[in-house]
């Protein structure tokens, strides 16, 4: 592949180096088979490493016919790869020994640093410090290593039996826990899912997920990534990594644990303390299409799909099966895991129609019945049938296990029609652990069809699956487009916050509908603006240090004439001297009052790492008592926020319930897009709350006008 980056050129040549070195130096060899040492030398020989292999003990002149050296300084210069099998107090020197013969690079597997507390922080950065000084590029420490299963080079401590290398299209496993790599691997290896590579990256001193990943792009063998990583330490690098994969059609699939860690310090929003970092890191995640995933089930299960469908196309799902009892529980679990099974098209219906028994219903879920009993030929048929259906994106077929001769016929006559599908087709065998022939499993693994034991974490991946799909097509609508940057309302305050009249009058710049009004700085100029727009209005105060006004009586409603708003305005400042004795008001806003309508609220913020979000959901009262949003990334396609919005909880209540009119939802989206571009164009603004966004009827000539909007900046 070609590279314009030199950056990503010299990051693949490094791993190159790591991955495929033609020299190994094991430093801390051992006669002792049960040793670090012993277990990395005897990993090499019995995958029969092609490089030379040199042995460094202090112990043993030989091992295993091989002869050793006492010290590092004997080692010849340019070794790509030592293997580091020392107690961690013998680090520092070693590698700085290592760097008097130019060695490449080194595997550390010792622990306690950055995971062991201030004290292992310290000699991690330490150990950071001279690895670059010394220009060796070290994976670890705290790691397991790696394993190049396809080129026969497994650097890993952990004894791994002789397997012939691996040559089919194959998974690439990069994992920050050796146990979590090690588990990956051996859970789909055990599946028969091809793995090509599996990294433990440990405490990232050097080498991190990110320099993985791009080796995993550029490798054409590698066609589906599989991730678990517990903190990204370079966010941007990852979604630009991440895009990259997309564009190469190699999916990623990621597990991140965090989802109840407690969220930084709450932002001055609603928005910033309802876009946790996580939940933040997942929007921006799946902006790029990495499929992210909630359990280890689930990161296994997606994987063996994806590796056979890399390209999943959208749609909702299907399920076959023979049995109306499991027709019944797959359409419960759809729903509740919100996995569509829509509705088959006519042509594909009476196509089953003319394949089925009259007493059998041609839909999704589609029962079959006994039909197979005769003839097992006919659910294969069935199954690729339902998938011309448009509609259609993927499929489950649920049948027994059943006795030899069941499953002969399975293997010579389902199996053969389930691989010819273009789209994801699972099969799963019930009956949980209840044995399979030998040739049974075979003829599935020949076939590359991915197996379930389990019809629940087969609709479970392929709910992920049918995300994967959508994800790809958002992000070819997503709006790529440079928008032009408004000037910001003025100088940012010394805290960051404009006052609401600055801020909603920039944001009704970029096109948002807000009341009629403007800022009174004495009560007859207040009476004039009053005059002008008409009663009742509402009056405001307006301060940088007064984000949240009604918590001082800082907003009076309904001011129905004169009498009322000279009256007001005298109470509202005394509202606010009473409870912020220390404020200066910049004035007060008199607005025009917002005929009643549903609250929303929209909002954006920018994540330091990871970049801007926005978010949309009920407002008011509502987001604080519910949390019912939607977080998206700030390029999303107006048409695709739409779709968002109906996947909020209270949905209903946007599609009008109980005799109240459906709200707008194109103009709730024009909204949400409007925030995103201006927090894309506008590097400066680090959170925007629009809170409420009143909604109206889809034929009002306002459908929607903003009441209040607070805009947060940093600093130049």
């Amino acid at each position: 592949m070609a590279h314009s980056n030199p950056d990503t050129a010299a990051v693949l040549s490094r791993m190159s180096t790591i991955l495929k070195p033609r020299s190994i130096a094991v430093v801390g060899a051992s006669a002792d088979p049960r040793s670090f040492g012993g277990f990395v030398q005897g990993n090499l020989e019995r995958y029969g490493y092609p490089g030379q292999l040199h042995l460094v003990s202090r112990s043993s002149s030989e091992i295993n016919g091989r002869p050793c050296v006492k010290t590092i300084d004997e080692l010849p210069e340019g070794i790509d790869l030592a293997v580091l099998a020392i107690p961690e107090a013998g680090v520092i020197d070693a590698i700085r020994a290592l760097a008097q013969r130019r060695c490449q690079a080194a595997v550390l597997f010792a622990s306690g640093y950055a995971e062991a507390g201030e004290e292992g922080q310290a000699k991690q950065l330490e150990l950071a410090r001279v690895a670059q000084q010394a220009g060796i590029a070290l994976v670890g420490p705290n790691c397991m290593g790696f394993s190049n299963l396809a080129d026969g080079v497994p650097v890993t401590f952990e004894p791994l039996p002789a397997r012939e290398r691996e040559i089919r299209p194959a998974v690439g496993i990069v994992a920050q826990s050796g146990f979590m790599a090690a588990n990956l691997r051996d859970a789909l290896l055990g599946r028969g899912v091809p793995v090509a590579c599996v990294f433990s990256t440990g405490n990232e001193v050097s080498v991190a997920v990110e320099d993985v990943l791009a080796a995993y792009i550029d490798n054409e063998q590698i066609r589906a990534i599989t991730v678990y990583a517990e903190q990204v330490r370079r966010p941007q690098q990852f979604l630009q990594l991440a895009a990259q994969a997309r564009a190469a059609g190699k999916p990623v699939i990621l597990l991140m644990p965090g989802r109840s860690a407690r969220a930084r310090e709450a932002a001055q929003s609603h928005t910033g303390a309802l876009a946790g970092d996580h939940a933040t890191a997942m929007a921006c995640l799946r902006r790029e299409a990495v499929v992210t995933v909630e359990s280890l089930d689930e990161l296994l299960d997606v994987t063996a799909v994806l590796l056979r469908y890399p390209q999943p196309p959208a749609g909702g799902a299907a399920f076959m099966t023979g049995s109306g009892a499991m027709k019944n529980i797959a359409l419960d679990f759809a729903d509740e895991l919100g996995l569509e099974l829509p509705p088959l098209g006519q042509p594909v219906a009476d196509k089953l129609r003319a394949l089925l028994p009259a007493y059998a219903v041609a839909e999704n879920p589609l029962d079959y019945t006994t039909v197979s009993v005769r003839n097992p030929a006919i659910v294969g048929e069935l199954l690729l049938t339902m998938l011309e259906d448009e509609g259609i994106g993927s499929i489950v077929l649920a049948i027994p296990v059943g006795p030899v001769v069941a499953q002969k016929d399975k293997a010579e006559h389902i199996v053969p029609m389930i691989a010819k599908a273009s789209k994801p087709a699972l099969l799963v065998l019930t009956g949980d652990d209840s044995p399979v022939e030998p040739f049974f499993l075979e003829a599935i693994r020949a076939s590359g069809v991915p197996l379930f034991r389990s019809a629940d974490r087969a609709l479970r991946a392929l709910r992920r699956v049918a995300q994967y799909g959508e994800a790809l097509q958002r992000a070819a609508r997503a709006n790529s487009a440079a928008v032009a940057a408004l000037p910001l309302p003025g100088a940012v305050p010394a805290n960051g916050i404009y006052p609401e009249y600055q801020g909603k009058g920039w944001l009704q710049a970029a096109g948002l509908p807000v009341p009629a009004g403007g800022l009174a700085r004495d009560v007859e100029e207040a009476l004039r603006i009053a005059q002008q727009i008409g009663y009742p209005v509402v009056l405001k105060a307006q301060a940088s240090e007064l984000p949240h006004k009604s918590d001082v009586g800082g907003v009076l409603v309904g001011l129905a004439d004169e009498a009322a708003l000279r009256a007001g305005w005298s109470q509202l400042f005394a509202n606010v001297a009473r409870h912020r004795p220390e404020l200066q008001l910049d004035g007060a806003l008199v607005e025009a009052m917002g005929p009643r309508g549903l609250e929303l609220v929209v909002g954006a913020k920018r994540d330091a790492d990871w970049g801007p979000v926005v978010l949309v959901g009920l407002g008011g009262i509502w987001i604080e008592a519910l949390k019912d949003v939607r977080l998206i990334p700030a390029d999303m396609a107006e048409e695709d926020i739409a779709v968002e919005l109906g996947r909020l909880k209270a949905a209903s209540v946007l599609q009008g319930i109980r005799g109240a009119a459906a709200v707008d939802l194109q103009a709730i989206a024009k909204v949400v897009a409007l925030v995103g571009a201006q927090m894309r164009a506008n590097p400066a603004i680090t959170e925007i709350d629009i809170n409420p966004l009143l909604a109206y009827g889809a034929g009002s000539a306002q459908p929607v006008l903003a009441l209040d909007a607070l805009v947060v900046a940093r600093q130049a």
